[in-house]
């Protein structure tokens, strides 16, 4: 079977990760196959902010779970220590469609270079909240964007998950 075509059939969702950071040139090519995504009339209009400082990862997975409603305890990011979140520019009509594409480039990766991710939601709340907005401006990101997801990285503390069957009935041809 074609390389791709494994990785998309054997790629899950990470939910217990190891506290140890991935290699820096790993969440690189995590980050650049995020970067080739498709995208709608090549405008190029979502951007990913890497999330590598325990104490603003720990920040953001506080503020994720407040918004989540989950106990102060847990940690949405299920312990992985690295977080790339897409974000989208506002103005785009594609943003979502965009940045959902970013996001399945870099869970993709991931698993292709031996590490676990998992998309977690919020981003779009936590990134309208002032706090979150410094965060950009201060990192040097100007414009109005919007959170599309969190792309939480890590070595897989575990194992790999199984595959749900597949539902019947998914696939209609037109022909």
């Amino acid at each position: 079977m074609n390389e791709v075509l494994r990785a998309i059939k054997e790629r899950r969702s990470i939910r217990r990760f190891r506290a140890d950071m991935p290699k820096k040139d790993d969440l690189d090519q995590i980050i650049e196959a995020g970067l080739y995504a498709a995208n709608g009339r090549g405008k190029q209009a979502t951007i990913i902010v890497a999330v590598t400082e325990k104490k603003v990862r720990d920040r953001l997975s506080a503020v994720n779970c407040s918004i989540g409603g989950w106990k102060e305890d847990f940690d949405p990011f299920y312990g992985a220590p690295a977080i790339l979140v897409v974000l989208a520019d506002k103005n785009n009509s594609n943003r979502i469609y965009d940045g959902s594409l970013v996001m399945g480039n870099m869970m993709l990766a991931a698993h292709s270079l031996g590490l676990g991710s998992i998309w977690i939601h919020r981003a779009k709340e936590e990134f309208e909240m002032p706090e979150f907005q410094e965060l950009l401006r201060s990192a040097g990101v100007t414009g109005e964007w919007e959170g599309i997801g969190h792309c939480a990285v890590g070595y897989i503390d575990g194992d790999v998950p199984h595959p749900a069957e597949r539902k019947e009935g998914r696939v209609f041809w037109v022909q």
